[in-house]
């Protein structure tokens, strides 16, 4: 608790994973969860009609509780418009990869798509030429499959949007926002 009061993010990421098969949470080193700290919400509900991979994180402020961050695979094929706002009425957004290990979780959900692609909450601004996450993030960590996401986009006809590859080495690419993908949710 001493280590994570200094940290610099809202939460910090333990080794808990959770077995949607067994319906419990585990270390990663397979030891079973003797203690819990879980905070209000967290850790207790299961979601029974998405894909989802769970991973235990605690709260780096004052009340250092476990909380849970969650992303769920939508097998319906949606606009990325339309991803977003089914994303944002029924879980929180649309999944932001910041690092190789959401990167990880990513690869684990997405394997279980019906599409080629998935949406991510990935966005192309053409008027600044950058691309951004929905939840306000730049893109630092990055995972480009080539010829994607580091040249020029084509604005026209339509603004593009980022997918992950279901298959092969689950790269990003650059999608037309109007093509109809499953997708990713997230929900902290």
């Amino acid at each position: 608790m001493n280590l994570i009061k200094q940290a610099s993010t809202a939460a910090v990421w333990l080794g808990l994973r959770y077995s949607r098969i067994l319906g419990i949470w585990y270390w990663v080193s397979g030891e079973a969860v003797c203690y819990q700290n879980w905070a209000p919400g967290n850790g207790t509900s299961e979601e029974h009609c998405e894909t989802a991979v769970r991973s235990g994180a605690v709260q780096s402020g004052g009340d250092q509780r476990w909380i849970s961050h969650k992303l769920f695979l939508i097998k319906e094929n949606l606009t990325w418009s339309e991803a977003l706002r089914y994303c944002r009425q029924n879980h929180m957004d649309l999944a932001s990869v910041h690092s190789g290990e959401i990167q990880r979780r990513v690869m684990n959900v997405v394997k279980w798509a019906s599409t080629v692609e998935v949406w991510l909450g990935l966005r192309h601004s053409c008027t600044v030429g950058i691309w951004f996450w929905v939840s306000g993030e730049t893109v630092c960590y990055q995972n480009w499959a080539p010829g994607n996401g580091t040249s020029e986009e084509d604005c026209i006809p339509a603004v593009r949007s980022g997918a992950v590859q279901s298959g092969g080495h689950q790269q990003w690419i650059s999608r037309p926002e109007t093509d109809k993908l499953n997708f990713i949710c997230s929900r902290n």
